[in-house]
């Protein structure tokens, strides 16, 4: 887990690097794992252990997409305590929709990759489709209506080569087609994919509130913030925490140590809000362009901040969560 989450770390601090390179790890994962492990039964669980292999390690993918997800535990992260009214609710519950459909976008990659892998190989497409009763086939294969269930039992046993009374020719073009089914499955899967993320892509950036260039720097500066505030974070628990040490076993009063309080850290934890005026790049500089609870300060920025109510932000900002550029 410690290696793959390295692999992640170095993929967010790139764009459609990232992308390429989680796509690539799959499609590798993909090849290892239906030559070392894979083995089709030739019998009646070949569509269930074709499907299988094909579907489940997607859906394990998609789910540690969102595992791996730091606006997953930002969104989710005290949900059930917070108490809102009917139309805060309702607000709040467009904006997880908002959220999770960029999570899903980005989780999405490793799965579509290892369906889009799996049917360009093939193998599992057949192993699943002689488990099945295909009407071409038995057509193609099966003689009298007494001969059909024996017929079919041969048809499990093709993905194995052996235990079947079908001449070898017969068995090739029947494998060939199949084959060649799932390999146009998977082109059009691949297609659509990319059909689909241009498009998006397209409509994030042209619905953009802001420049190409502002974009370019607001996305640098998240990904020195998020960086930062991990070594911030360690740095100040350490030092609190040899503070603490120090007094425990000197029996000495322990030094004051300005931490911050469980609001301020609400504060800074809650999903991004997007205004167009005020424009502040992450939830942390927000809160410290308010005055970081100085009242004077915060009376101050009151007077020029924007009093139109925060919204969630444009699809081309859905990385500011995330601490990396998602576009």
């Amino acid at each position: 887990m410690d290696k793959f989450r390295t692999v992640l770390d170095f993929a967010n601090k790139q764009t459609n690097l990232g992308f390429g390179l989680v796509a690539l790890l799959t499609a590798g994962g993909e090849q290892v794992f239906s030559s070392a492990v894979f083995n089709c039964p030739c019998s009646d669980l070949n569509f269930l252990y074709g499907m299988v292999f094909l579907l489940v390690p997607a859906l394990a993918l998609l789910l540690l997409g969102y595992i791996l997800s730091k606006k997953t535990w930002k969104l989710l992260t005290g949900v059930c305590s917070r108490r809102r009214s009917a139309r805060s609710r309702w607000k709040s519950l467009t904006g997880t929709a908002a959220a999770l459909f960029q999570i899903s976008s980005v989780a999405l990659v490793a799965p579509s990759s290892w369906i889009a892998v799996a049917l360009l190989n093939g193998n599992y497409y057949e192993c699943a489709m002689t488990g099945t009763n295909v009407s071409a086939f038995e057509g193609l294969l099966c003689g009298a209506e007494s001969s059909r269930v024996s017929c079919r039992q041969q048809l499990h046993r093709f993905p194995c080569g052996t235990g079947s009374d079908v001449p070898k020719v017969v068995r090739d073009d029947v494998l060939l087609a199949l084959r060649a089914q799932s390999q146009i499955l998977g082109w059009l899967l691949i297609a659509s994919v990319m059909l689909s993320n241009l498009l998006l892509n397209c409509l994030a950036r042209c619905t953009s509130p802001i420049s190409y260039q502002q974009l370019k720097f607001w996305g640098a500066y998240i990904q020195e913030e998020s960086s930062l505030i991990d070594l911030y974070s360690a740095e100040h628990a350490k030092e609190l925490a040899e503070r603490n040490l120090k007094s425990f076993f000197g029996r000495t009063p322990p030094k004051d140590i300005v931490t911050p309080s469980s609001k301020d850290w609400e504060k800074i934890s809650s999903l991004y809000k997007f205004r167009t005026r005020d424009q502040f790049y992450s939830t942390l500089h927000r809160y410290v362009e308010s005055g970081q609870g100085n009242d004077s300060a915060m009376m101050r920025m009151a007077s020029i901040l924007s009093n139109e109510p925060a919204d969630n932000p444009p699809a081309v900002l859905g990385f500011v969560d995330e601490g990396r550029m998602a576009l």
